[in-house]
C-alpha cells in the first residue's frame, strides 16, 4: 500500500482520504478525527478550550489562568495559528501573525541577551524586547514557455536593532493537522527513508533528527527543524517561549526571560501551590492541550480523480518531488489508539532533514540541524490553507511565498533539481502540477 505510484490515470486505493478512516470529510481543519473515541472527544473539546484561552499576566483574580509572559508574543495558541492553519508576515496582517524571529547566539543556544525568541508584547510595566518589521527583496524568475515569476525573501528589521552577532531565523506558525497520526508513524518508517550519505545517488540525503536532552536519545519529528520528539514537547516548548507559561517540561515561569533580564525575571509570575502541580500550565492542561492537537483530522481531497490533477500527480513524480515529499505511510498498530492505529495517510513528508540550500538558510542552527535543514513540510490540505485561516495563503517557514508554485521555486540545495525541471516545465504541465498540489 506505501509503494510508490504507478499508474497516474486514475488515483490509487484510499487516496481521497488522507487521514484514513478519521479523515474529514467537511473540509474544515478543526474538525476532529470521524474515529476519535466517544471518550477521547470530551478531552479534545477541553483542549480546544485551552487552545483559544486568552491568557492574563499575574496576578490576576482568575488564579488558573494568568501568569502570561512576562514577555510573550501572543496571549493564546489560536493567535499565531488561526483555524489551526499556518501564520503570515508581520506586515500582511493586522495584530497578530502567527510570525516570530527567532535568535540565537554565534556558539549555540539562545541570545544571552534577549533569549531565544524576540518577544514584542510585555506585562504592564515592562517593555516588550523590541518590534519587528521586514524588508522585501525581490528577483523575477525566468520559466519555460515564456513564463516568468517575482520571487521575494524577506529581510527582517528589529527595533531596537540587535546586537551585531546575534544571529536570528523568522518562522510562521505552521499547520496543525494530521499531528497525531505523524506521531503514530512508525520510527523504523523513517529511519528506512533516511540516506545521509546519498548512497543510492539520488541527490536527496535526507537525515534523521537525532535529539539527546535529560530524556535520552530520541528521534525529532515535530517543528520545523524536527527539533520535538513528541506533541507534549513541541506545545510545552510553545508555551514557554509565545506565552511564558510554565509547564512540567519547561518550569521555568519566567519563560524566555533570560539573566540579563532583571527586571523582567523579578515580575509577578502565575506559579500558584494551590492549583493542581503549581504550574503555570499543569501537566494535565498540557495533556489536554495536547490531545485536541492530536485529535485533529486532515481534510479529506478535493477531485482526486480529475484529468488536471492526475495529469498533475504524473507531473509531481516525473519532477521527483516524492524523493522527500513522501506520499504515503502506515501508521503502528495501536491497540490503546484506535483512532489512529493501523492507517494508511498521504501526509506528502519523510519527516526527514534536508539541506534546501541558501536561498532558504537562515543564520541560526537549532536542535541540530544547520541553518540550511529543514524538515520536509506535510503538504496535505495545503490546498485549503487559505480557507482555513481566512486570509491569503503563505507557504515555506518565513511565509515568503505568495503562491505554491513560489515555493516550488525557491528550493534548492538537494531539491534543486527537482526544482529546475518544474521550472523547465511546459506551462500547462506546471498548471497541473500546481492543480495536484491544490487538490491536497
Amino acid at each position: 500500500m506505501t509503494r510508490a505510484a504507478q499508474d497516474f490515470t486514475a488515483p490509487e486505493p484510499f487516496e481521497a482520504r488522507p487521514a484514513g478512516a478519521g479523515t474529514a470529510m467537511d473540509g474544515a481543519f478543526s474538525a476532529p478525527l470521524t474515529t476519535l473515541p466517544e471518550a477521547e472527544r470530551f478531552d479534545f473539546a477541553l483542549g480546544e478550550a485551552l487552545f483559544e484561552k486568552l491568557w492574563v499576566p499575574a496576578p490576576s483574580t482568575t488564579r488558573a489562568s494568568d501568569g502570561l509572559g512576562p514577555l510573550f508574543n501572543a496571549r493564546a495558541c489560536a493567535s499565531c495559528h488561526p483555524g489551526d492553519s499556518r501564520g503570515a508576515p508581520v506586515d500582511e496582517a493586522a495584530g497578530l501573525s502567527g510570525m516570530v524571529l527567532k535568535l540565537g547566539a554565534p556558539g549555540g543556544g539562545p541570545d544571552p541577551h534577549l533569549g531565544a525568541q524576540l518577544q514584542d508584547r510585555a506585562a504592564p510595566g515592562l517593555a516588550p524586547e523590541g518590534a519587528l518589521a521586514l524588508e522585501w527583496v525581490e528577483e523575477q524568475i525566468p520559466l519555460a514557455g515564456g513564463e516568468s515569476l517575482s520571487l521575494r525573501r524577506p529581510v527582517p528589521r528589529v527595533s531596537p536593532p540587535l546586537g551585531p552577532t546575534t544571529l536570528t531565523d523568522l518562522r510562521i506558525a505552521p499547520q496543525l493537522i494530521g499531528l497525531g497520526l505523524l506521531e503514530a508513524v512508525p520510527e523504523a518508517a523513517i529511519r528506512a527513508g533516511a540516506d545521509p550519505e546519498d548512497r543510492n545517488g539520488d541527490g536527496i540525503s535526507g537525515r534523521v533528527s537525532e535529539l539527546g536532552g535529560a530524556l535520552g536519545p530520541r528521534l525529532g519529528r515535530f517543528g520545523q527543524k524536527a527539533g520535538a520528539a513528541s506533541l507534549p514537547e513541541m506545545i510545552a516548548a510553545a508555551f514557554a517561549t509565545d506565552l511564558g507559561l510554565s509547564t512540567p517540561l519547561f518550569p521555568d515561569p519566567a519563560g524566555d526571560c533570560t539573566a540579563a533580564q532583571t527586571a523582567c525575571r523579578a515580575a509577578p509570575m502565575g506559579e500558584d501551590a494551590g492549583l493542581r502541580d503549581g504550574r503555570e500550565v499543569s501537566a494535565e492542561a498540557l495533556d489536554l492541550t495536547a490531545a485536541y492537537i492530536r485529535g485533529l483530522a486532515v481534510p479529506a481531497r478535493r477531485t482526486p480523480g480529475a484529468p488536471q490533477v492526475l495529469a498533475g500527480k504524473a507531473a509531481f513524480y516525473d519532477a521527483g518531488c516524492p524523493a522527500c515529499h513522501r506520499p504515503k505511510f502506515v501508521t503502528e498498530k495501536r491497540p490503546a489508539d484506535p483512532a489512529r492505529s493501523f492507517q494508511l495517510i498521504w501526509p506528502y513528508t519523510d519527516l526527514l532533514l534536508h539541506d534546501m540550500g541558501p536561498g532558504l538558510a537562515e543564520t541560526r542552527p537549532e536542535a541540530g540541524a544547520s541553518g540550511a535543514e529543514w524538515r520536509t513540510p506535510p503538504l496535505w490540505g495545503i490546498g485549503l490553507t487559505a480557507a482555513a485561516r481566512g486570509g491569503p495563503a503563505r507557504f515555506l517557514h518565513d511565509g515568503r511565498a505568495r503562491s505554491l508554485l513560489e515555493a516550488v521555486l525557491w528550493h534548492g540545495g538537494e531539491a534543486r533539481a527537482a526544482r529546475d525541471r518544474v521550472a523547465a516545465m511546459a506551462p500547462e504541465t506546471r498548471a497541473a502540477l500546481i492543480r495536484f498540489l491544490e487538490s491536497l
